[in-house]
């Protein structure tokens, strides 16, 4: 019998991306709730309990009711919002931030989904912390720009509703308190909070994620091919991954830094850029925000927890 999925908020930006990924799958099938039944508690809970695996798609207080509606210990569950990322008995979601996390999403019960934007930082900063390059305690500052599909339905509708008139370039999260960076921090390995500046540019969807280093204040300055040699060792032989690392070869400018090159697919791909002489260094990762950032991330979870 195949493995029932409840996608519960299938019809939010990450429910319908996760739909149309498992459209075509034989392997499993997928439980609907009715339009007219969407909040209704006690068909929700019904099919929260009838499913394998349940994906939840929802805001924050919603997901906390979701979980709690579920009353049996066989319903496992995959959460997409912020609610559970740094809880106590939940998995995080990132399959290749260390080499056995695959396989712990693999056993979990409750899994976290991670956000898009956190991936992209620790991807690259948690290789170095724990190769003794970056210390826990520097003073992390985390940039980025991504499509305007990550703000959700409501930021969707109002810059297609702009049209030319929609902002190019908008700065937010200026109080420097995003919901992000709980997870950030612990994933990463950071012991002190990073400063997080992101941006929503005038395109649908795709993000770059970079993080500016100033090597001379740290006690021994690593070069940037030292810098490049741990992080592409770390995710040397991750079977089944989709992060990748490019080659050191620190162009002036390149076209791989595009933030919309890989739409459409799980890949996230990390970059190192230095220079050794004034000590300073970039990490920059490259991924889709509906993807390796969200709906991908997801279904590579399910298909981890259902041995796919």
């Amino acid at each position: 019998m195949a493995p029932k999925i409840f996608i519960d908020g299938e019809a939010g930006t990450t429910g319908l991306q996760i739909r149309e990924r498992l459209a075509t799958r034989r392997d499993i099938e997928i439980l609907s709730i009715p339009a007219e039944s969407r909040k209704d508690k006690a068909v929700r809970a019904e099919l929260l309990n009838a499913a394998d695996i349940a994906i939840l798609c929802l805001p924050d207080e919603a997901a906390k009711e979701s979980v709690s509606l579920i009353s049996n210990d066989t319903t496992r569950v995959i959460d997409a919002s912020t609610a559970y990322r740094v809880a106590e008995g939940w998995a995080y979601g990132f399959p290749e931030m260390s080499k056995d996390q695959a396989d712990v999403i693999a056993k979990a019960k409750r899994v976290a989904n991670p956000g898009c934007w956190p991936q992209g930082a620790i991807a690259t900063l948690r290789p170095l912390v724990e190769a003794g390059l970056v210390a826990a305690d520097y003073p992390v500052t985390v940039h980025g720009i991504s499509g305007y599909s990550g703000g959700g339905r409501s930021m969707i509708e109002d810059y297609q509703a702009k049209g030319e008139d929609a902002p190019e370039y908008m700065p937010y999260g200026l109080t420097f308190n995003h919901k992000h960076l709980p997870e950030l921090k612990a994933y990463a390995k950071l012991s002190r909070v990073p400063l997080f500046q992101p941006i929503v540019g005038n395109f649908a969807q795709g993000m770059v994620v970079s993080v500016p280093l100033q090597l001379s204040v740290l006690p021994t300055i690593p070069k940037g091919a030292e810098l490049h040699a741990a992080i592409a060792d770390y995710y040397a032989g991750r079977k089944g991954g989709f992060v990748e690392v490019a080659p050191f070869d620190n162009p002036e400018r390149t076209p791989e830094l595009n933030p919309e090159i890989y739409n459409n697919t799980n890949r996230m791909r990390l970059h190192v850029f230095a220079n050794d002489d004034k000590a300073q260094a970039m990490l920059v990762a490259v991924y889709d925000n509906l993807g390796k950032g969200a709906s991908g991330a997801a279904v590579q979870n399910m298909d981890l927890m259902l041995g796919a």
